[in-house]
């Protein structure tokens, strides 16, 4: 009686069966047909330049990544030396399959933080206690006395895809070993104290201060902030004072002793190297030399 009951299942079933049967073959042929009549033929130049690339996927281009990259600079050859985690390495391969000769285009950007204030060198009015992002304390006043400094919560740390920077006693630090200058850092900061600087040497000479207050005020708030004094300025055309505030003019630059004279006459010694192998705030290449 049993099998009597399964051949009678079986004979109702098998025709519902073959027409699934069918139809699945049906739609798989066309897609299979489709897949080949819509198929977008993609340029060979496209996926040489994409294997050429890093493949980070971090934006420094100015892209959402490095596919979108590898077809804007085929299209548009300008945009060659765009990605700075790559380097002049990957633009000579990018050059390579596009049968371009490039120029030099000068030394890599690295990022350098224009304040140099620890957790002890700051005055804080109180604890913040809110999210804990620079973007949010940021929009709130007197989170510390120094509107132009550091918050050190890390957004630029965050951002940073190649754990290039870190806050070691609330201030954000470079690891320059590790660092691309793929500009997100610099992007990242609410306060826009990260600049990208052209490294036409390891180690950098730069005013690690970003405040626009008067000395007084300055002094009022930060045990290493620049006071605008000018003392830097009368050593050496490097340095121009506006606004209260010393800058490295890096289109002089250069390291002279007419420089170390600078950095060694600042009275708040926040004319500090920056750079792999950069001597401690507040001592000359000379003196770290020796040591």
């Amino acid at each position: 009686m049993l099998l009597a009951d399964i051949y009678q299942l079986w004979q109702s079933a098998w025709p519902a069966g073959l027409t699934m049967l069918g139809l699945g073959s049906g739609f798989a042929l066309v897609l299979l047909i489709a897949s080949v009549k819509l198929k977008v033929e993609v340029d060979p130049k496209i996926e040489e330049i994409h294997r050429a690339l890093p493949n980070l996927d971090c934006g420094a281009c100015g892209f959402a990544g490095c596919g979108q990259y590898a077809k804007a600079v085929l299209e548009d050859p300008r945009l060659l030396g765009k990605c700075s985690p790559g380097g002049p390495d990957t633009s000579s391969k990018i050059a390579d399959i596009l049968n371009l000769q490039i120029s030099d285009s000068g030394p890599l950007k690295k990022p350098i933080v224009h304040c140099r204030a620890h957790t002890q060198d700051k005055t804080i009015y109180a604890k913040y206690q809110g999210i804990q992002s620079c973007t949010a304390a940021n929009a709130l006043a007197n989170v510390q006395a120094c509107a132009f400094g550091c918050l050190g919560f890390g957004d630029c740390c965050e951002a940073c895809k190649f754990d290039a920077l870190h806050i070691v006693d609330g201030l954000a630090t470079v690891d320059y070993d590790k660092c691309t200058g793929c500009t997100a850092c610099s992007k990242a900061c609410p306060r826009h104290l990260i600049e990208m600087v052209p490294f036409r040497h390891e180690n950098m000479m730069t005013v690690a201060c970003s405040s626009k207050e008067t000395g007084k005020n300055t002094r009022a708030t930060c045990k290493v902030g620049c006071i605008g004094c000018g003392l830097c300025a009368k050593q050496s055309n490097l340095f121009k004072v506006q606004d209260n505030l010393a800058r490295c003019d890096y289109a002089k630059y250069e390291t002279t002793e007419k420089e170390e004279a600078a950095m060694n006459k600042c009275p708040t010694k926040v004319i500090v190297y920056r750079g792999k192998t950069a001597p401690q705030d507040g001592q000359s290449a000379e003196k770290a030399a020796a040591l």
